[in-house]
């Protein structure tokens, strides 16, 4: 496996946000999208909790790369 395409999953109750950091093109999509969820200087540097299960998808679905995906808890996966 090339290194840096190992997927992390990070979870809230009502969503897992997935990334990929090999396939990140670094467009701060979803930091300028929502910062309070997405924060470069935290560890773990996304918490899903931070925000609604469904603005976490929006913003989510804006990343250029795919690097970021999301599955709610309901079994509702992203569509892409």
């Amino acid at each position: 496996m090339r290194g840096g395409s190992e997927r992390k999953a990070y979870r809230a109750r009502s969503i897992t946000v997935t990334f990929e950091a090999g396939r990140c093109r670094h467009a701060a999509e979803c930091v300028k999208g929502l910062p309070e969820v997405f924060d470069t200087a935290k560890r773990p540097w996304i918490q899903p909790g931070n925000a609604t299960a469904e603005r976490v998808a929006e913003v989510v679905r804006r990343c250029p790369s795919g690097a970021l995906r999301y599955e709610l808890v309901d079994g509702e996966k992203e569509t892409t």
